[in-house]
């Protein structure tokens, strides 16, 4: 299945991941382009991550240990630095 990430858009692929023994709990996925980007969902390996950080994407893999909410609003306010004032 494809989902579309909007241009300057943060979303957080948890429910996603369908593997036991995939190494994180949650993936942070940014977009800070200016085009919107087919991502594949589910997340079935680790292969995944690079594949879409080729796209132009930014992906934070987020560990047992992480703090998951404190990743996302550095995440998010990275991209607010970069938004552009009418997205």
């Amino acid at each position: 299945m494809k989902f579309v990430m909007r241009p300057y858009h943060i979303i957080s692929l948890g429910g996603y991941i369908v593997e036991w023994d995939f190494p994180y709990r949650n993936l942070i996925v940014v977009n800070k382009t200016s085009e919107p980007i087919k991502i594949e969902i589910p997340v079935f390996n680790e292969e995944w991550i690079q594949e879409h950080r080729d796209l132009g994407l930014d992906i934070i893999p987020v560990n047992k240990y992480d703090n998951y909410l404190s990743m996302w609003k550095k995440a998010h306010a990275e991209l607010d630095k970069i938004r552009p004032k009418n997205e």
